[in-house]
C-alpha cells in the first residue's frame, strides 16, 4: 500500500480555538479517513507555528486529533481563543521531529486539504522536493478571486497566490464540487499544465444524536449557520425579520438563530445586530457554539436559511438534510449539487419570495409539506464516497513514474 503523508498545519493552528471552521472539519476528516484507509502508512507532517516543516510523532498528533475532537464535540468555553501559556505543551509535542521519511524505495503522497501556507509558493515547493513526494491538494473554492468584494482586504491577491501555487506544483488536484473545479480549471490552463482534477463531495458529518428535540409544541424558529461576513447574505434576513416585526404580532413570528463567528467588513450586519430593537427577541446571535448544542438546534429548527451569493460546496446544506431537516437556500451551482431535488432554492436577491417561503415553512405549509416529501428521497455525501475518489488518485499518483 502506498505510503501518505497528511498536512495537518491547519489544525495544528488552530490550537487555540474551541469550535472549528469549515476547512477544520475537512482536514480532521481526512486525518481519520485516512487513518482508516491506510493505516501505519499514513505518516503525519505540518508546518509548525514557529514556520518549521517537517514529519509529526504519530502517537502525539493522534493525540491532539482526539484532544480537538473532544473540544469541538462539547467545549462550552465561550471565549474566542484560549491563552498561549495553556496551550504550550501541545505546541512542544507537537514539534516537528524529523525533516522527512526515512527512504524505503517507494514515493509518498503528500496530501494537503488546507490552504495553510500556500501562499508560500517556493516553501511548498521545497517540502515536496524534500519529501521525493506527489503532490495531492485539494481546491475549496475561488470565491475571493471571483468575487473580491466578498474577501477580506488583500485576500483576492492572496488566494491568487494560492491558486498559483497549486497550479505550478499539483500533481493532482481533489475539488469539492463540480463548480470549483469548473472555476480551477482556467488557471491550470493558464500555468501550461494538465493536471488531473477529481470531483469528490465532501461527506456530511454526523452531528450527534440530538435527542427527542424535533421542535413539536415549540414556538418555530429557524437556523441561519455560518460566518457572518458579506457573501452569506444575512442582511436579507434581518430585513426580513425587522419587516416581520412591524407588519405582524411577535407571537407569530418564528425566531432567527445566527449561529456563526462575526467575520470581517460587515458593519450593516453588525449594527443592525447590535442596534436595532426591532430584532430584540426575534433574532438570537449564538457565535460559538458545540456540536451537541448545534445538533439539538438544527433538530428542531423548521429550516435552515442559507441565501449566499457565493459557495463553493454548502456543508450546512448537506449537515441539515442528513438530519430531516428542510432548507432553505440561494440558488447556486454548488447548492444544487449537494441538494439536489430536495431543497428549496430562491433567488438571493427576491426578498418578498424568502419571506413568503420562510412563513409558510413556520406554519408548516404546503411548501414544508412538499420539502418533506421529498427529503424521503434525498441521498446524502458520505466521507466514504469521497474517500474512493481520494484513494484513487492517490494510487495514480504513487503509481507514476518518475
Amino acid at each position: 500500500m502506498s505510503r501518505v503523508i497528511l498536512d495537518i498545519s491547519r489544525l495544528i493552528s488552530r490550537v487555540r480555538y474551541s469550535t472549528p471552521s469549515g476547512v477544520d472539519r475537512v482536514e480532521m476528516a481526512y486525518a481519520r479517513g485516512l487513518l482508516d484507509i491506510y493505516g501505519d502508512n499514513l505518516h503525519f507532517g505540518a508546518v509548525h507555528p514557529t514556520g518549521r516543516f517537517g514529519m509529526l510523532g504519530r502517537s502525539a498528533a493522534v493525540a491532539y486529533l482526539g484532544e480537538l475532537e473532544r473540544r469541538w464535540a462539547s467545549d462550552t468555553d465561550k471565549r474566542r481563543q484560549r491563552s498561549l501559556l495553556s496551550v504550550l505543551p501541545w505546541m512542544v509535542r507537537l514539534f516537528p521531529l524529523a525533516s522527512t521519511l526515512p527512504p524505503d524505495g517507494q514515493r509518498p503522497v503528500y496530501v494537503q486539504v488546507s490552504p495553510h501556507h500556500l501562499t508560500n509558493p517556493r516553501k511548498v515547493g521545497r517540502i515536496v522536493q524534500r519529501l521525493g513526494a506527489r503532490f495531492l491538494c485539494m481546491v475549496h473554492d475561488l470565491i475571493p478571486l471571483e468575487f473580491p468584494e466578498y474577501a477580506r482586504p488583500g485576500g483576492a491577491e492572496l488566494h491568487r497566490k494560492r491558486i498559483e501555487t497549486i497550479a505550478r506544483h499539483a500533481d493532482a488536484v481533489i475539488v469539492n464540487s463540480a463548480a470549483t473545479g469548473q472555476s480551477l480549471q482556467p488557471w491550470l490552463e493558464q500555468a501550461g499544465r494538465r493536471v488531473p482534477v477529481h470531483v469528490a463531495l465532501l461527506g456530511t458529518k454526523d452531528l450527534p444524536d440530538p435527542g427527542a428535540a424535533n421542535g413539536t409544541g415549540k414556538h418555530p424558529y429557524f437556523v441561519c449557520l455560518g460566518t457572518i461576513e458579506g457573501r452569506k447574505n444575512h442582511l436579507l434576513l434581518l430585513h426580513i425579520w425587522r419587516q416581520l416585526a412591524t407588519t405582524m404580532p411577535a407571537e407569530c413570528i418564528p425566531q432567527l438563530l445566527v449561529i456563526g463567528r462575526r467575520g470581517w467588513e460587515n458593519e450593516q450586519v453588525l449594527d443592525m445586530l447590535d442596534r436595532c430593537p426591532s430584532l430584540n427577541g426575534l433574532v438570537v446571535e449564538l457565535p460559538g457554539c458545540p456540536d451537541a448544542e448545534l445538533a439539538v438546534l438544527l433538530a428542531g429548527a423548521s429550516g435552515l436559511l442559507m441565501p449566499s451569493f457565493a459557495e463553493g460546496f454548502g456543508m450546512p446544506v448537506a449537515e441539515a438534510l442528513a438530519m430531516g431537516v428542510p432548507v432553505l437556500c440561494s440558488d447556486l451551482p454548488a447548492h444544487r449539487e449537494v441538494g439536489g431535488a430536495t431543497a428549496e432554492y430562491l433567488d438571493p436577491l427576491d426578498g418578498p419570495g424568502w419571506c413568503a417561503c420562510i412563513m409558510d415553512y413556520a406554519v408548516k405549509g404546503e411548501r414544508w409539506r412538499a420539502q418533506q416529501e421529498r427529503l424521503k428521497g434525498w441521498q446524502k455525501p458520505t466521507w466514504a464516497g469521497h474517500f474512493k475518489v481520494v484513494g484513487q488518485a492517490i494510487e495514480a499518483l504513487a503509481g507514476e513514474a518518475d
